[in-house]
């Protein structure tokens, strides 16, 4: 705690940090928290889209199962398979962009051109064709969908700094001294870029919900009801019935969007706090 103090974050940082927990907590407690196992819960039809009860705090769905447990069931999903992705993508990114821009000559400029193609088509197309190619995609096809580019961003942001880091006294005192290229990449340069790094996951994380939940909106996530995306699914079948099914449909609507903007707020706030050019004026 004393470490997160001494980072003198903005208050819309602190903020942002605080939705972000709070995300984290009903990720990890809120499948035993939740009114009902949704996995066991039985179909009730004759209670399908009902209003907030006593029973029900955010309702039901279109089968007459509880909102609210599947609300906490699916922040269970989104922080294992954003957690899974941000830790894939983050460490291929930085392991090629750190050998990118050390090494530089034809290894630059092969791993950069491969970055280059990956930018150049749009991520959401290159995620749908991969999860699309399996029947009944599961959480490893959907991981394997978005890291395959997610790791394009954390590349160009390690091969930038060290770049820049590469010119720094201490570098060349390190070489000077004999050490292995291995022991300065991963001595001085690594733990050097791991602030533009953060930022880079702060922000992805709340990538990552977004385009889980479009995927299981469209029908191309895990095949269950309890992810927020496919709760928007049901929703949007159902919108024209009911005024309660609008209601129904803020529910992972104003989850994902919690999510997004606590990351958002949060990446901003770290990235202004560890940009060297701003910390003398905090």
């Amino acid at each position: 705690m004393k470490r997160l103090k001494g980072l003198k974050l903005s208050p819309s940082a602190w903020v942002g940090l605080g939705m972000v927990l709070t995300f984290v907590l009903a990720g990890i407690f809120g499948p035993w928290i939740a009114p009902y196992d949704v996995s066991s819960q039985a179909i009730d039809l004759t209670h399908k889209f009902e209003g907030p009860s006593s029973a029900h705090w955010l309702g039901t769905d279109s089968n007459g199962r509880d909102a609210l447990s599947q609300l906490l069931f699916g922040a269970r999903k989104a922080l294992m398979l954003s957690g899974i992705v941000v830790a894939i993508t983050a460490t291929i990114g930085l392991t090629l962009g750190t050998l990118a821009g050390w090494y530089r000559g034809w290894v630059d400029e092969v791993l950069m051109r491969f970055v280059d193609i990956l930018l150049s088509f749009p991520g959401i197309l290159m995620n749908i064709a991969i999860v699309a190619t399996v029947a009944n995609p599961g959480v490893g096809v959907v991981i394997l969908a978005l890291a395959a580019n997610g790791w394009v961003g954390y590349a160009r942001v390690a091969r930038g700094q060290v770049l820049a880091l590469r010119e720094r006294d201490y570098v060349t005192a390190a070489i000077a001294l004999g050490a292995s290229n291995r022991r300065v990449m991963w001595k001085h340069l690594v733990p050097n870029l791991m602030g533009p790094a953060l930022v880079q996951m702060s922000f992805g994380l709340g990538a990552i919900i977004l385009i889980e939940a479009a995927l299981a909106f469209l029908g191309l996530g895990p095949q269950v009801d309890y992810t927020w995306g496919s709760m928007l699914d049901q929703a949007r079948t159902f919108l024209w019935k009911d005024d309660w099914v609008k209601l129904y449909a803020l529910i992972p609507g104003l989850a994902i969007m919690w999510v997004v903007l606590g990351a958002n707020l949060l990446g901003d706030g770290l990235r202004d706090r560890l940009d060297p050019r701003q910390r003398g004026k905090s």
